[in-house]
């Protein structure tokens, strides 16, 4: 059984701070279960654009309000609490947050922690073996 707090996780290695955004990692791919969680902060008026090509992410809002839009088919979904949107397709996409929004985020392969977004918004495919 794996037990956690985000305390423990503050301002340690596996809490990412970008200018944008804060990513608190709560379970990696050395944790052994298949996933990885995130509690995500994204920073009111800021623009962010993903594109998780090797993962598929699945995001839950829980504090706050913004946008996200398909880069592919310009849909746009409003955020609040209580939404869920899901990149089954490696989707890119672009999250506008209104206000600061929490968000708990769950990726598949899971993330090592050493990932970082490329010029494209995508994280690169790496194991616990790379």
């Amino acid at each position: 059984m794996i037990v956690r707090t985000l305390d423990e996780i503050t301002d340690t290695e596996a809490d990412i701070k970008e200018p944008n955004w804060r990513s608190k990692r709560i379970l990696l791919a050395k944790d052994g279960v298949g996933f990885s969680v995130h509690e995500t902060t994204l920073y009111a008026g800021t623009v962010n654009d993903f594109w998780y090509v090797n993962h598929i992410e699945a995001v839950f809002v829980y504090e706050g309000e913004g946008e996200v839009t398909n880069k592919a088919t310009g849909e746009t979904h409003q955020l609040r609490p209580g939404s869920i949107y899901v990149l089954n397709d490696h989707d890119k996409h672009q999250v506008r947050p209104k206000t600061d929004m929490k968000t708990i985020c769950v990726f598949n392969p899971p993330v090592t922690g050493r990932e970082v977004h490329d010029e494209n918004g995508v994280y690169p495919l790496i194991t616990e073996e790379d």
